[in-house]
């Protein structure tokens, strides 16, 4: 490639990236901008002066400190709860030779291609049955099977290679060390990614919160900043506060992991 290309490419790719996160900043600075100075036309994307009493504000409104907190229990069960569950299933999937295996794999492959929407009766029996309706349970529970983080896992357990196993085995090692001690610590990356991807879907999950949670103590932030919205009575900049908060946590995230996220991407995890 020819410096004048790389140039241009990266131009474009500097324009492109510059068009994803202008909403982002224009959403962070009109929730510290004065209310009065807010949604100028055109926007000013420097508040001066800035304030952050619309977070202040937000307390007042709905309980967003118990909303973070029941947001923050489920995103955190969900994620370690599923990782676990998806790392045991995954080396099986990868390493165990069993009888109907490949076809066991498939049935749970099929999975992905059914909407959530079509499960959700029989979720909402099944927790009903056991007593965990308007329970924060009844939405972390279901998240520890991830049809998605077993197949991406199993993927990229196979580009581990098998030599490192047998290797193991002759020195006395079972199942259990092999996945904890070698394999696991091998695959930063993809356990990053699949961190980062279900951390996302949790603490934003709207969904299962509005199906399965009725009391105001229950309620996590998605149902909040609807009802911030809608029947609460604040104004259009402590929205925009509250969803800044909201978002923030999984921007940290993403941060934190965004190294072994493109690592895991570079290196064909969904490869087989």
């Amino acid at each position: 490639m020819s410096r004048a290309k790389g140039v241009v490419v990266n131009a474009v790719l500097l324009a492109v990236g510059l068009l994803m996160v202008a909403p982002l900043v224009w959403l962070v600075v009109q929730s510290v901008t004065p209310e009065k100075s807010a949604f100028s036309i055109p926007p000013e994307w420097v508040p001066v002066p800035f304030t952050f009493d619309h977070f202040g504000s937000i307390p007042d409104l709905v309980p967003f400190g118990r909303m973070a907190l029941n947001s923050l229990q489920v995103a955190v069960i969900s994620t370690a709860g599923s990782l676990l569950v998806s790392v045991l299933a995954a080396y099986a999937f990868s390493r165990l030779s069993f009888r109907g295996r490949d076809a066991l794999f498939l049935v749970m492959l099929s999975a992905l291609m059914v909407p959530v929407q079509m499960t959700v009766i029989p979720v909402f029996v099944l927790m009903r049955n056991l007593g965990l309706v308007d329970t924060l349970a009844a939405l972390w529970l279901p998240a520890l099977i991830n049809v998605f983080s077993v197949f991406f896992l199993r993927q990229y357990f196979n580009t581990i290679p098998r030599e490192l196993d047998e290797a193991a085995r002759i020195d006395g090692a079972g199942h259990l060390w092999i996945l904890f001690r070698m394999i696991v610590p091998l695959s930063g990356p993809a356990l990053a990614a699949m961190t980062i991807l279900t951390f996302e879907l949790s603490w934003n999950n709207y969904f299962g919160p509005l199906i399965f949670l009725s009391t105001p103590e229950h309620m996590t932030l998605p149902i909040g900043l609807v009802a911030l919205q809608n029947g609460q009575g604040g104004s259009s900049v402590v929205v925009f506060a509250a969803i800044t908060a909201v978002v923030l946590p999984v921007l940290a995230v993403f941060l934190a992991f965004q190294r072994s996220f493109v690592a895991s991407i570079a290196s064909a995890g969904l490869r087989g």
